[in-house]
């Protein structure tokens, strides 16, 4: 099924329902530069990427008769709920998956480093450089939203974890940025 851009959500989901698995094929071309974006976000490895975009379309390909279509954009909001919640499985269940514990006083925050002229690209490497403990919680924080108290229940930490996680995130990466535009003449 080519699709040209010409189906909409509510077109695609009924396809689905109605057992055309050509809109299979459709869903995964239409989505999955997004849901990509989405998990480079919280996997800096691009195997561990392939593998949780793997399970995601998995999940969204044996779930998506059970979705309820409620307006234009709400097939993708379910698609990114997936995408980030197969993100996060996959780092609970990683090795490397930790959260940085201290026991002092926060520090001073560093004032805030602007992002302008810094390209994307860079900037997502930045944040993937960050502690997998942290870039979870900057990432639920920042991109997807979610309070602290959302983000401590996702991730089965406490309130407080998350917000020193995500403080000390914020601290980290503008550190970061501040040598990177340093070194980069910016």
């Amino acid at each position: 099924m080519t699709d040209n851009g010409k189906h909409t959500e509510k077109e695609i989901v009924m396809l689905a329902k109605s057992g055309d698995r050509g809109v299979l094929r459709l869903l995964y071309d239409r989505y999955a530069g997004f849901m990509t974006a989405v998990c480079a976000r919280y996997l800096p490895d691009e195997n561990d990427r392939k593998d949780v975009l793997q399970e995601t379309f998995i999940k969204i390909f044996t779930s998506i008769s059970n979705f309820e279509y409620r307006g234009e954009g709400s097939l993708k909001a379910w698609m990114l709920r997936i995408t980030v919640n197969e993100a996060l499985k996959f780092i609970k269940q990683s090795d490397n998956y930790s959260f940085i514990e201290h026991d002092e006083q926060l520090p001073d925050m560093p004032e805030e480093s602007e992002v302008e002229h810094i390209p994307d690209e860079d900037l997502n490497k930045l944040i993937l450089s960050l502690p997998p403990g942290y870039r979870t919680v900057f990432n639920l924080y920042v991109f997807e939203n979610k309070s602290h108290k959302e983000i401590a229940r996702l991730l089965n930490i406490g309130e407080s974890s998350s917000a020193s996680q995500y403080f000390r995130a914020k601290a980290m990466l503008a550190r970061k940025i501040k040598e990177y535009r340093r070194t980069s003449k910016i």
